[in-house]
């Protein structure tokens, strides 16, 4: 055999290793990605069966068509299994976790993801609002929680773009105190004063309770999740994981720093529109405005149980101070995050707690949340007790129905987490539409 022939030899040899080094790399990739679907697919089965795979807000909607499969969504989520990849696409797993944080959206590198409100079955009620953030009634305008968007980031841009969009409505000669009336000193109202002022137009900001909405109201130790955010004349804030603390903060010294009109403790009552003036009626006196943006909570008022003793001292809506609280038997009512998390805090304290839940799975919380719970549950730090109602509440106990019969439990402090009621009622008085959305687009490419 001459040396040519000894050269092609080795190199048909050298290209057939190479071909099945190519074909067993391609076999690992397909069984990869068939372990992957089972996987997902499997999770997507036993989110079904334990009712958290349909979404209750705000949550992801993926085009098969467009996605490419990266998974660049699933790595940018931050909660646990909401998103995975089945048949080489993403698709959503246990949606009803889903937190609205936007993540997936914007880093989705084929722009095959939107994010929805509501869905086919189940109807989320919203106040009508067009692409510039105004409804029905012209001049009044919403952002952040009540529209819809309920996380820090995602309720700072809207307060932001719809500041932009009032801005190019404004005459500024209708005589009124002020350009812009902002109700509402959470996220989205704090974002749409700054952007008032960097706009140049006079605002002022009125809030029923204290600066920072919804997260005001949070426990002190709570994790808030946010991402990067940018505000007007302040500049980039890269918290992910915070607490209220921190965020309250950042409020005050963003709204001290920029000199931000903010009046606290002042409840506005109604809105009446004269000519092409606001009244706005409040606790403490009388405003008036060209324009009007609610940049208020969709919970309104807490949520109550309805039962006898509910009027009693020791029941609460909200838990504040859980450090200063020890030694007592505690009973936490509900099956969000806001009750999971005040009960971990309270059993942290050293108390004795039971959490009531009346369905028979926590559907509605963050994985993290879950796996902590099912932790304290297993020790014996937390008494969670599925499928049950809270009939009564006395002075030092309180009746709970479990499995129709009824049961007595020594208790010194309640605290129930029931949602809040929509404020419909002062949406409708000002003319504001309110629809049920089912599966509509609220954020799109």
């Amino acid at each position: 055999m001459d040396a040519q022939s000894e050269v092609l030899i080795e190199n048909l040899v050298t290209y057939a290793v190479l071909f099945l080094l190519a074909i067993i790399i391609v076999i690992k990739y397909i069984k990869s990605k068939r372990q992957s679907s089972a996987i997902t697919r499997e999770k997507i089965n036993k989110a079904k069966a334990t009712g958290i795979f349909e979404p209750v807000s705000l949550h992801p909607s993926i085009d098969p068509d467009s996605c490419i499969g990266s998974g660049a969504c699933i790595a940018a989520c931050p909660e646990k299994d909401i998103l995975g990849i089945a048949g080489g696409k993403a698709t959503t797993i246990n949606a009803s976790r889903c937190v609205g944080h936007g993540a997936c959206f914007h880093a989705c590198p084929v722009q095959a993801i939107s994010l929805v409100i509501g869905t086919e079955k189940r109807g989320v009620e919203l106040p009508h609002v067009n692409e510039k953030f105004m409804t029905n009634v012209p001049g009044v305008y919403i952002a952040g929680e009540l529209g819809g968007m309920g996380l820090i980031k995602n309720a700072v841009e809207q307060g932001k773009q719809a500041v932009e969009n009032i801005a190019s409505s404004l005459s500024k000669k209708s005589g009124a105190q002020y350009d812009l009336i902002i109700i509402g000193a959470g996220p989205a109202g704090i974002a749409a004063s700054l952007s008032a002022k960097k706009l140049g137009i006079s605002s002022v900001c009125l809030e029923q309770d204290s600066i920072g909405g919804t997260v005001f109201t949070f426990p002190r130790a709570k994790l808030v999740m946010t991402s990067p955010m940018d505000l007007p004349l302040y500049g980039k804030v890269k918290f992910v994981e915070t607490n209220k603390q921190q965020i309250l903060e950042l409020w005050n010294d963003v709204i001290t720093k920029n000199s931000i009109d903010i009046k606290e403790y002042n409840k506005v009552t109604s809105v009446q529109k004269s000519e092409n003036i606001f009244q706005v009626e409040t606790s403490a006196g009388v405003y008036t405005s060209e324009a009007i943006l609610l940049a208020i909570g969709r919970r309104g008022s807490p949520r109550k149980l309805g039962v006898p003793g509910e009027n009693l001292p020791k029941v609460y809506y909200r838990l504040l101070e859980p450090e200063l609280i020890k030694e007592q038997d505690i009973l936490v009512v509900g099956g969000g995050d806001s009750a999971v998390e005040s009960a971990m805090m309270l059993a942290d304290e050293n108390n004795r707690v039971k959490l009531s839940y009346r369905a028979d799975s926590f559907s509605r919380i963050k994985s993290k949340n879950l796996e902590l719970l099912e932790e304290y549950n297993k020790s014996g730090k937390i008494d969670v007790i599925l499928k049950s109602n809270v009939k009564e509440i006395k002075e030092k106990s309180v009746l709970i129905e479990i499995d129709n019969e009824i049961a007595e439990i020594n208790n010194d402090l309640v605290y129930v987490f029931a949602g809040g009621e929509l404020p419909n009622q002062f949406l409708e008085k000002i003319g504001i539409n309110i629809t049920k959305k089912y599966g509509e687009v609220i954020l799109k490419h």
